[in-house]
């Protein structure tokens, strides 16, 4: 049930903007996409036109990890400039409408917008996705079980979606809101074991809702294109430190589940309804949410929970050499996420007199200026 090397990589979703109106591109963006492709191998097309994906080699890694995003990130911000646009990392576009989206030509995007309809049209986010390597597909299913409290916790440090359609939503992380609207979204359910889930694959398949589990898109799934459990819970996150966080409480979650096979056995309905509450709770508040504890069966402040969390993770930071980056989650509490910090520039502007676009067009400057890595993680929070 394990993997030595616990190999893991990373996706990354951007939006694009056009650099003068800093709402989504006014002309065709086919150009900067055809040369994103020679130049870049690694990227690739999401749903919108307005979007572009990055990924990773499997590595072992965090520093060749930081290493190969941030120079995509750089990369993209180049070719960007050159074609007049902006990239940013964040879970949605503060100014854009999705009414104005053109989708992505090719067969899965129009199947999938036949299929979902105006909802897909209305998929105007983008998410950041780790892969830790579990060679078992039996596995896979039974870590996803055991997983499922903890995605909470993962997704509030994430929260990088304020803003919908040129508003405040209120919310730290609307992002969710808007991907809900999608079928087979959100948590994924409570297995019995691998044949359970092979039974609802084979019935949803033959039934005609799916193609193949690619179509489940649940924020937490076995890949069926690598052998892999795949997070999806995650904002796309703003600053380059705090993805690469995620990914490795992520990567040291799965290990310690491996190693700890009482952690979290016997979930029930109960245990899911309380993750879907804690859920609602860190797309609210973000790392200033209260997270319910099944156990003591009280709220726990954000930092105690993630406290308790990086005590039992400890010594598999230390195994997978990550412990740096583990530690780099009480920094996002105490500063601030991407969100936290996009709604202090808001309002700053707001303040300072400009309206209520211009505020938000200041918010996408800071956000593709924090992407592309020009401002340190600790300047951004301010």
């Amino acid at each position: 049930m394990s993997s030595a090397s616990y190999r893991f990589g990373i996706e990354e979703e951007y939006f694009l903007a056009d650099a003068e109106t800093r709402g989504t591109p006014r002309r065709s963006v086919k150009p900067f996409h055809v040369e994103v492709a020679e130049r870049l191998p690694e990227t690739g097309r999401e749903l919108l036109q307005c979007q572009v994906e990055v990924c990773t080699p499997p590595v072992t890694d965090f520093a060749a990890a930081h290493e190969s995003l941030a120079g995509q990130r750089a990369a993209l911000a180049d070719l960007a400039a050159k074609h007049e646009l902006l990239v940013f990392a964040a879970g949605t576009h503060p100014v854009a409408d999705w009414a104005r989206q053109l989708p992505t030509k090719g067969d899965r995007y129009r199947g999938i917008l036949r299929d979902v309809g105006l909802a897909g049209r209305r998929s105007l986010i983008c998410g950041m996705h780790v892969h830790v390597e579990v060679p078992e597909p039996a596995a896979r299913i039974d870590l996803m079980n055991r997983l499922l409290p903890f995605q909470p916790l993962l997704f509030a440090l994430s929260a990088s979606s304020p803003f919908w359609q040129g508003k405040p939503t209120g919310l730290l992380a609307y992002r969710l809101s808007a991907f809900g609207e999608l079928p087979r979204t959100g948590l994924p359910e409570l297995f019995a074991g691998f044949e359970a889930y092979e039974r609802y694959v084979r019935i949803m398949t033959r039934a005609g809702s799916i193609q193949d589990p690619s179509f489940l898109w649940w924020s937490l799934r076995p890949s069926i294109k690598f052998p892999t459990l795949e997070l999806r819970i995650a904002d796309s996150c703003t600053r380059l430190e705090d993805a690469l966080t995620i990914a490795a409480l992520f990567r040291c979650l799965v290990r310690l589940a491996v190693r700890r096979p009482d952690l979290h056995a016997g979930l029930d309905g109960v245990s899911r309804a309380l993750a879907e509450e804690n859920l609602w709770r860190a797309q609210r508040s973000g790392v200033g949410a209260e997270l319910i504890d099944e156990a003591r069966e009280e709220a726990l402040p954000y930092a105690r929970t993630l406290d308790d969390l990086l005590d039992l993770v400890a010594e598999d930071a230390a195994a997978l050499g990550c412990a740096r980056e583990v530690a780099h989650a009480r920094t996002i509490v105490a500063e601030g996420t991407s969100a936290d910090a996009q709604v202090a520039a808001f309002e700053a502007a707001r303040e300072s007199g400009l309206t209520n676009r211009q505020a938000l067009d200041a918010v996408v400057d800071w956000l593709s200026e924090i992407s592309r890595g020009r401002v340190s993680a600790a300047a951004s929070a301010g």
